[in-house]
C-alpha cells in the first residue's frame, strides 16, 4: 500500500470556498495533517502575493507552487525556481487579447497588471519579468480561436482556472512538472504524491499523482482524468479528504 507523503492543494475551487474563505474544517485537518508527518503545499495559479496570506494564516512552512507551476518555493519566501515567458510572448499574447477583446492580465515579478492597468505608457512588456498571462471570456469562439493561435505558434502551456478563461505558462511548465521537481527536493516520488483541484490546470498534476483527486465541482475533464471525486469547495472538501487519507 502506498504512503502518501505530500498533500498538493489547488486553491481557488478547491481549499477555498465560493467566498474565497479556508473553512475552520478544513484548516484544521490541514493542521492535523502537518501535526502526523504529511507535507501539506499549495500548488495553485494563483501568484505568490495573492497566495501568501492563505499560507500565513495556516502558518505553513512548507513548499508551494504558484503561478501554474511557474515558481516554486522551499517555504514562504525562500525560492526555488522561476521560470519565465520568453521576450515576445506577452507582445503577441497582448495583441490577441485586444484582437478577441478579451480580459486579460498577466503575472509578473513585479505585480499583476490587466485590461484596467496596463502597462504605462512606454513602458514595453520585455522591460518585465512575465510569468503567466490570462484570457477570460464567456465566448467559446474566441476562446477557440485564441487556443488554435497559440498552438500554432509552438509550445505554450496551455490551460484553464475555470470554464471560461485560459491561461498560458512557458513552455513545459505546469502543477505536474513542479510536482516532479519538488519531489526530488524532497527525496519522493510522485507515487507519494496526493493532488487535488478543479480545472484544467490541476489535470497533468491529478493524473500524474499516485493520488489524484477532482473537486464535486470540477470541470468534467478533471472528474474524468482523476481516481477519486470528492465533494464540492463548499463542503470542506479537504477535511474530507484528509479524514480519509489519515484513517489507521
Amino acid at each position: 500500500m502506498t504512503t502518501y507523503k505530500l498533500i498538493a492543494l489547488d486553491m481557488d475551487g478547491t481549499l477555498l470556498n465560493d467566498r474565497s474563505e479556508i473553512s475552520p474544517s478544513n484548516a484544521e485537518w490541514i493542521h492535523k495533517a502537518l501535526d502526523a508527518g504529511y507535507i501539506v503545499s499549495f500548488s495553485t495559479g494563483r501568484g505568490f502575493q495573492s497566495a501568501l496570506p492563505f499560507a500565513e494564516q495556516l502558518e505553513l512552512t512548507t513548499p508551494m507552487i504558484t503561478v501554474n507551476g511557474g515558481e516554486i518555493w522551499h517555504r514562504p519566501h525562500v525560492l526555488h525556481r522561476r521560470t519565465y515567458l520568453a521576450d515576445g510572448t506577452v507582445e503577441r499574447l497582448h495583441a490577441l487579447a485586444e484582437q478577441y477583446g478579451t480580459w486579460f492580465w498577466g503575472y509578473t515579478v513585479e505585480g499583476i497588471y490587466n485590461r484596467e492597468r496596463w502597462l504605462a505608457p512606454g513602458v514595453a512588456p520585455s522591460s518585465m519579468h512575465w510569468l503567466k498571462f490570462g484570457f477570460d471570456t464567456p465566448d467559446t469562439a474566441a476562446r477557440q480561436a485564441i487556443i488554435d493561435e497559440i498552438h500554432r505558434w509552438g509550445s505554450l502551456e496551455v490551460s484553464n482556472s475555470s470554464p471560461t478563461n485560459l491561461e498560458i505558462n512557458p513552455p513545459g511548465v505546469s502543477k505536474a512538472s513542479a510536482l516532479r521537481e519538488l519531489c526530488g527536493l524532497l527525496d519522493m516520488d510522485m507515487s507519494q504524491v496526493v493532488a487535488v483541484g478543479d480545472s484544467l490546470n490541476d489535470i497533468a498534476a491529478i493524473r500524474e499523482a499516485g493520488l489524484g483527486i477532482a473537486m464535486g465541482n470540477a470541470q468534467e475533464a478533471v472528474k474524468e482524468a482523476a481516481d477519486l471525486v470528492t465533494v464540492s469547495n463548499n463542503e470542506d472538501a479537504i477535511a474530507v479528504i484528509l479524514k480519509n487519507i489519515m484513517k489507521p
